[in-house]
This record gives C-alpha cells, sequence and structure tokens, in this order.
C-alpha cells in the first residue's frame, strides 16, 4: 500500500509552536501505526536515584516477582501465573547463587553513576543560557538512550534500557527542556505490571537459564498474561525525521514515532508500520539520502532465513520490495553506509548462534575463523545477484561514519571506527578496547581491499559521531567523533580531517563527561565545516548536566544551556528544524 503523500498528510503548518497548547489535546486522524498510546502523566522510574540506591535484597526482590498474579477472574490464567511466577523465583535464586553475572551483565555495573535512570521531565521553559544562541538554531535538538523504568530481575546490559527521548527546544530565544519514556508494547506492560517481565536481549540470554527465560516468557504469552504479539524492542537507539514523522528506533522492532508537541514536550504516537507497508525489523541506523530524500534500511533476522533484507523507501514514504541478501548465518550488523549509487553492508566476524546457549555461553560470539567483507549494491538493484562481496580482514565496524565513490581508481571509500576485540561490548576482556577511526578502500575493479588508520599522530578511541549529513554518501572532509576515554564514557570530542588526519580535540573538563556530537550545518554557511556541535554534558562532581553549543569552525564554546534535570549518558540524536516540525504528522 502506498504511504500517506506529504500532501495529504495532516500537519502543524496552521498552529503555531509559541502557543501554549498542546498537541496531546488534539484528537489524532486515523492512520497506519498499530497500539497507539496517549501519554497523561510524568514517569518516574521504579529504581532509586544514583547517591541513595542500593540493590534490593534477593529475598526481597523474589518476594517482588511472586507478586505478579494477574487482576482476573480465570482461575486458569491465576493458577499458571502462581506457577511460572514459582519457577522464575527459583530461577532467579539459583542464578544468583551459582552463576554471578558478568560486568557485561551486572546491573549495579551497566547502570552506576550517570549511566543511572531518570524519571520523565515535562517541558520546563526559559532555562538559562550562558553565552548566545546562534539565531540559526531554531527547533528542536533530540537524543535517544536507554533508561530502564524498572529494577531488572536479573542480568541487564546497558543497551537492554527503555529507550527515552530527551529535547532541547529553540524558539526565538527562549530554550526548554523536557524528557520522556518511549511507550513501547513492552514498556507500557511493564509499566502496568509494575516490575521487568521481558527479557533482555544482552543482559539476560546467557547459557541454560537464558533458554529457560526465553520459555518462561514465551509461557506467559501462551496463557495471556503477557502480549507477545506487538513487538519486544525497546527503541532507545537512534532517531532520524523521515517524511513528516520523527523515528525512534532498535534494531529488535519497528520503528516508534514520537511527536514533539507545541510546546515543545514529546508524546508517543505508537509502533509505525509505513503504512502497513514494513513486516519486519528495522535496525536503529537507516540512511537519508540529502539530496534524493530516500531512506535507506536493512533488516536482519537472529534465527531464520533470509538473515538480512535491504529495502528502501521514496522520499514520500513509498517502501521498494525487500532484497535479500544471501548470508550463511546470522551476523551482528548495526550499521552500513550508502554512497551515491551504492549501498555498503558489512558482513563482519560477530555473528549469532543461539546453540551457544545450550553450551552455557553467549549467543553473541566473536568468530575468529571468519573473514570479514564488506558487500557493495546498487540502491535500486531488485536482488542481490549483482552484490559484490570484498573481504576487509580483522575488521569490526560498530559503525561506519560515511562512504563516497572515486571512480578514478573504482574505488569505494569507507570511513568507520574499527573495534578491538570486536565483542569487547557485549563480553569481559582482559585486553583494553580500542576503536580506531579507519579509511577502508574497496576496489571494485579488482575485488582487493585496503584499511589504514586516519589518525597516525596519536592514539584515539572514536566512536559515536557524524559528518555533515548534508553530504552523507558525499566526500566529506570532516567527522565529529566522541573522544571513548575512559571507556565507556566520553571526555570530548575530535573534528578530524579525514584527508590529512589532523585532529582538533574539545575536551570537557575534570570530571566532565558528554555523548555523541551532533554536527548542525548552518544552511548560509559556505564551507563543509560551517555549523554548530551540540552535545550533552554531565559534572559528576556537582550531578549537573547541560547542553554546550561549540563552534565548529573555531571549535570554541558559543553557548551553554543549563539544564533542570540530570541527563544520562545516551546514545544517537538529530535536530528538526521549525519548518520539521511544522510538517509533523500527527498520527
Amino acid at each position: 500500500m502506498a504511504s500517506t503523500s506529504s500532501a495529504s498528510r495532516p500537519n502543524l503548518k496552521s498552529l503555531s509552536f509559541s502557543s501554549s497548547s498542546t498537541l496531546r489535546d488534539k484528537k489524532p486522524t486515523p492512520c497506519s501505526v498499530s497500539y497507539p498510546v496517549n501519554k497523561t502523566f510524568p514517569i518516574s522510574s521504579s529504581l532509586q536515584p544514583p547517591a541513595t540506591y542500593k540493590p534490593t535484597s534477593w529475598k526481597k526482590l523474589c518476594k517482588n516477582v511472586a507478586s505478579l498474579i494477574p487482576n482476573t477472574k480465570n482461575q486458569a490464567q491465576r493458577t499458571a501465573a502462581a506457577i511460572l511466577n514459582a519457577v522464575e523465583n527459583a530461577m532467579v535464586s539459583y542464578e544468583r547463587r551459582h552463576h554471578p553475572l558478568p560486568k557485561t551483565a551486572d546491573p549495579d555495573v551497566q547502570i552506576a553513576g550517570n549511566f543511572f535512570p531518570v524519571p520523565e521531565q515535562p517541558v520546563i521553559h526559559n532555562l538559562p543560557v550562558t553565552g548566545t544562541v546562534p539565531e540559526c538554531i531554531q527547533g528542536v535538538y533530540v537524543r535517544n538512550g536507554a533508561n530502564p523504568l524498572h529494577k531488572p530481575i536479573s542480568g541487564h546490559h546497558l543497551f537492554d534500557g527503555d529507550g527515552m527521548v530527551h529535547a532541547v527546544r529553540f524558539n526565538n530565544g527562549s530554550v526548554s527542556y523536557s524528557c520522556r519514556f518511549i511507550e513501547t508494547n513492552r514498556f507500557v506492560q511493564e509499566r502496568e505490571l509494575g516490575r521487568s517481565i521481558f527479557p533482555k536481549a544482552i543482559g539476560d540470554l546467557h547459557g541454560p537459564l537464558g533458554i529457560a527465560k526465553l520459555m518462561l516468557f514465551n509461557a506467559r504469552g501462551l496463557f495471556g498474561l503477557i502480549d507477545t504479539t506487538r513487538g519486544l524492542g525497546v527503541a532507545n537507539t537512534g532517531l532520524i525525521y523521515f517524511n513528516g514523522y520523527l523515528l525512534a528506533m532498535s534494531e529488535d522492532d519497528l520503528p516508534y514515532h514520537v511527536i514533539i508537541t507545541q510546546t515543545g514536550d514529546l508524546k508517543t504516537s505508537g509502533r509505525y508500520d509505513f503504512n502497513g507497508q514494513l513486516k519486519t525489523t528495522m535496525i536503529a541506523h537507516p540512511k537519508l539520502d540529502p539530496e534524493t530524500g530516500e531512506l535507506f534500511a536493512l533488516s536482519y533476522d537472529v534465527v531464520s532465513k533470509p538473515f538480512l533484507k535491504y529495502f528502501r523507501f521514496t522520499s514520500n514514504g513509498e517502501k521498494s520490495p525487500d532484497v535479500e541478501i544471501p548470508l550463511d548465518e546470522p551476523t551482528m550488523i548495526h550499521d552500513f553506509a550508502i554512497t551515491e549509487n551504492f549501498v555498503v553492508i558489512p558482513d563482519q566476524q560477530v555473528v549469532f548462534r543461539l546453540t551457544e546457549m545450550v553450551r552455557g555461553g553467549s549467543p553473541v560470539v566473536y568468530d575468529k575463523e571468519k573473514r570479514s567483507r564488506f558487500g557493495v549494491l546498487n540502491k535500486y538493484d531488485k536482488d542481490a545477484s549483482l552484490n559484490r562481496w570484498i573481504e576487509v580482514p580483522d575488521c569490526f565496524c560498530f559503525h561506519l561514519w560515511n562512504a563516497w565513490e572515486e571512480p578514478d581508481t573504482d574505488e569505494v571509500v569507507v570511513v568507520g571506527s574499527c573495534m578491538t576485540p570486536p565483542d569487547s561490548v557485549f563480553k569481559e576482556h582482559d585486553e583494553t578496547l580500542q576503536s580506531v577511526l579507519s579509511e577502508i578502500r574497496l576496489n571494485l575493479k579488482t575485488g582487493e581491499s585496503t584499511r589504514r588508520p586516519v589518525i597516525i599522530s596519536e592514539k584515539l578511541n572514536l566512536e559515536a559521531g557524524m559528518v555533515n549529513r548534508n553530504l552523507l554518501g558525499r566526500k566529506t572532509r570532516f567527522a565529529y567523533l566522541a573522544i571513548t576515554e575512559p571507556w565507556p564514557k566520553v571526555s570530548g570530542f575530535a573534528k578530524v580531517d579525514l584527508s590529512t588526519g589532523d585532529v582538533q580535540k574539545y575536551v570537557y573538563g575534570d570530571g566532565k563527561y558528554g555523548g555523541e556530537p551532533l554536527f548542525l550545518p548552518e544552511v548560509s554557511g559556505y564551507g563543509e565545516d560551517c555549523g554548530y556541535i551540540m552535545v550533552f554534558v554531565h559534572d559528576e562532581e556537582k550531578v549537573k548536566s547541560e547542553l554546550q553549543i561549540i563552534n565548529a569552525v573555531s571549535m570554541k564554546l558559543e553557548a551553554t544551556v543549563t539544564l533542570p534535570s540530570r541527563v544520562p549518558y545516551g546514545f544517537h540524536g538529530t535536530f528538526m528544524s521549525n519548518d520539521d516540525l511544522m510538517k509533523q504528522a500527527l498520527c
């Protein structure tokens, strides 16, 4: 079914964003969004603030587990719930005694300090600003992140938390802030139940106990105690604005549509399937072509073939047929790249093998024997028969920052951060994690590749960042990347000249850490780096957060917005202009 065009889609052109009314008072018109949810009151996490938080004893926690009895007259459901709760109680107790959690799944490690969750913050206006916000910054900066609503029952990885979007709105000199949970299917059910119930994709799924947790979860679904049919994702990773929709994404589900209200608040509209066209999950890093307005995406499956599919959307949201990319086994593909004519698809050494759980391990496996490779496929090919695989030995890029074509040498150039050990985000290692900004050249004529570090003068761990989004898929000179030192904290960001390897660093200062630097190009600017960097920064000693705005040319601080509440370290964000806000879909 073709999607609704921008001309016929309901929008905010008739509404003033300086108005004090909110969109939540508007009755949405029908559209192809499943499971709509309305937000009424701010929601607080069931966890305690960092300064006072002490883990609940396992004895008390097991009592909390045993309290999950459905409020129903159906005796069969009540009996099933009691039995399944007792099983979970025993599993948790056994795991605690015999299988201590690794650091990568220990909630006391994964959500400590400023990784600890915060409650929702309704919009607060007229925030104090030090310095001057550039006049060209009009719109809203939004950033996603993991923010668990409830204390984990068992294992928990940083990536497992519920999605929360933080929004800073700039409107003619006034600045506001709000943060809201993304009301996913699992979030809504766990909020109603008052506890964590869905298995954590990384923190829970280890060894035979991980299999048992999956079986327990499926049994609860079978007895109707929970609804497993409308998605299991947390929507905590990426954000993109496309065709009137701000989409929050994680690669285990469909996107969720989030609305920015007139006052700068946030509201979850629902799980978004592109008007019934998207039937599968979508990775959290789709690519928006700045010239055509098309959106390109992948979907991977860890259980059954086809393990990987590629598809695209026209600028008005019409989806192409899926292109199945043959793979021998499911592979972790968190990111990919586009050029003017191609999509570049990594097939690397981190794979999914569910059978490893039977042997006591994690299903996320680093296969040292596998040869990493990159596929180069024409954007508009209808099948993968002409996909060209080119090997790039010992390469694992969690993120790819850009790619472009160099016709004179028949090469596709890919810029990404090569991470070693490749599975260090998911498993404990004695070896220190390294994330090296690298240039990878794929020769389409010879089928060979080369790889080199971009920066020669010093060693820097660079992760999370971007290039000028107006040049995505085209040759770029600069990249703006987080300095992830000490891992996993971010002590500053680097502006890297990709042609020379020169580095300009902006460091937040002692005890201050941030996240992904967002580069906002200035519309009237002439140079590629003409624009501003926006980043949340947290002072761990003062327990205060702020938004910093840095001139990307001079690398000097322009303005600081003091925020009314703590902003945890998070993942990826985007910026919506006033024009984008006016064109938002209302449902």
